[in-house]
């Protein structure tokens, strides 16, 4: 055994653990931003997530939950690569019933069980003043995640403003090509983004999952900052929902949609002209902050992706060594009506 591995610490554990809003410890942050992600058997694209993301934030906090793939290996070796301070690395060992459950439907919020809780424990667990929620499976577009963070440190950034960003949905052609999902092609409406940690800023829970408060701040939209791989993955991200036990979830639904047709995929200037507000749309977004939130987001499409392909688009926006981890052969998940059952 080497000197190394003599001095390898632990593993960071928690169990019992009941959010209380103190645990933020709001006076006590110091300036920088903090990525906090919450992770369930999210082998598959958990390394490309963290590389193409921490030159960007302060720290990453990482907990992870009832993984059975090679997650925590994984986290283990990037933390010694990155440092502790650096990427934080936490096992939190309280089964947690996911979203859309008859678990998450029944338990208390501030049980250790409960996802809403999860959640808490995770965001509680940063250390800076301005925090992100980061998914396992979401690949970096470098420039407006820089001018994001960059315009938060300088100070330039409204503390009482919450900075909204989405992804796209990307998916694979039956030759393996890159496209975006047709059926879901963006994620985010005003429900991720960059907040300045209070008192106020937590989750909450809705019978459906957890429902972040921003504790008042104003939603702006900043740009997209990520390219969104669920369904890349070989089980298209419906694994978490554990649907064998969780047969009348909604994600059920969703899940057994895919089976019907094979989906549709779009490329960029299709997606631009799907995106396009209907008049319908425009008048709602007259009267409601989230509509009016999601038409400025969908009319930065043509200037945020000109490019003639996708995967043009993510070699220019994230790197071709990225773009290059995306490759796929004729896969059996990505158009095929024998989608492997979740579970």
């Amino acid at each position: 055994m080497n000197r190394q591995s003599l001095q390898r610490k632990a593993p960071e554990t928690v169990s019992g653990y009941r959010f209380d809003r103190s645990h933020l410890r709001v006076d006590q942050r110091e300036p920088g931003i903090s990525a906090f992600m919450r992770i369930r058997n999210g082998a598959e694209f958990l390394e490309l997530t963290i590389r193409s993301h921490i030159e960007f934030f302060d720290e990453i906090v990482a907990v992870h939950n009832n993984c059975t793939d090679e997650t925590p290996q994984i986290l283990t070796r990037l933390q010694e690569e990155f440092g502790p301070q650096k990427l934080r690395v936490i096992h939190y060992a309280d089964e947690v019933f996911p979203p859309g459950s008859s678990g998450h439907i029944r338990t208390d919020p501030h049980s250790p069980h409960s996802l809403v809780n999860y959640y808490n424990f995770a965001l509680a667990s940063t250390r800076y003043r301005f925090a992100t929620k980061l998914d396992d499976d979401h690949l970096a577009i470098r420039e407006t995640t820089r001018r994001a963070t960059d315009s938060l440190r300088s100070g330039e950034t409204d503390p009482k403003e919450m900075l909204c960003f989405s992804g796209l949905n990307l998916f694979h052609r039956p030759d393996g090509s890159l496209a975006v999902l047709k059926r879901d092609p963006i994620s985010g409406s005003g429900d991720i983004g960059f907040f300045r940690v209070t008192p106020n800023t937590y989750f909450s829970k809705d019978r459906r999952f957890e429902r972040f408060r921003s504790g008042g701040a104003r939603r702006r939209f900043c740009g997209f900052l990520y390219w969104h791989l669920k369904y890349l993955k070989s089980d298209m991200g419906f694994g978490n929902y554990r649907l064998d036990k969780n047969p009348t979830s909604r994600y059920a639904k969703r899940h057994a949609a895919m089976h019907q047709a094979p989906p549709e995929c779009l490329d960029l200037q299709a997606l631009a002209h799907y995106c396009s507000p209907t008049l319908l749309h425009r008048l709602k977004q007259l009267v409601s902050s989230k509509q009016a939130l999601i038409g400025q987001r969908n009319a930065t499409i043509p200037r945020a992706f000109p490019d003639a392909a996708v995967a043009q688009a993510v070699e220019r926006t994230a790197g071709r060594q990225f773009r290059s981890a995306l490759d796929s052969p004729q896969t059996e998940h990505a158009c095929s009506p024998t989608i492997r059952a979740a579970g």
